[in-house]
């Protein structure tokens, strides 16, 4: 039997921690590989998201990720860079999608870039992820070459959102 009135759901953005790099590397394939695949050839992809988690990858986890979790369970990534105002690393598990969590962590991060002098956010978005960044204020429609630190290249829309005149 289902509660009339059952708990919500509770979303907390938090700093990660190393014990997170798993969690972090699962939840960007399985978005990649949900979300990206009528953007995207296979093989790219899985150049893109393929074997598993490196020590360099739990070391920018650990320095500089954020995680979105749901009644404690990891369910989205996202990072800044808030000397640059870079934006990277926004991923939500599938599972979590259309909740909102995505929104939220931009939401974070972009209180924490206004807490600086920062002027503008920038990101690369996929292809398919554009529209989504377009509904948050941000702008860009080229499409251009991204080579990923992974030595992948593939298109991407580099976007840019405005803070301060």
């Amino acid at each position: 039997m289902v509660p009339k009135n059952p708990e919500p759901a509770l979303l907390v953005i938090r700093k990660a921690v190393r014990a997170d790099a798993d969690a972090a590397w699962d939840i960007r394939r399985a978005a990649v590989m949900s979300e990206c695949a009528d953007a995207y050839p296979l093989d790219q992809l899985e150049q893109w998201t393929g074997g598993t988690a490196s020590r360099a990858f739990a070391d920018a986890v650990e320095e500089r990720f954020l995680v979105a979790t749901v009644d404690e369970h990891v369910a989205g990534t996202g990072m800044i860079d808030l000397t640059t105002g870079k934006i990277d690393a926004i991923f939500v598990h599938p599972a979590y999608m259309k909740r909102g969590i995505g929104a939220a962590m931009m939401r974070h991060l972009e209180t924490l870039a206004r807490s600086t002098d920062l002027r503008e956010l920038k990101l690369d978005s996929t292809l398919n992820a554009a529209p989504f960044y377009r509904s948050l204020g941000f702008e860009g429609d080229e499409i251009t070459p991204y080579r990923s630190p992974r030595g992948l290249t593939m298109d991407c829309v580099p976007m840019t959102k405005r803070l301060r005149g």
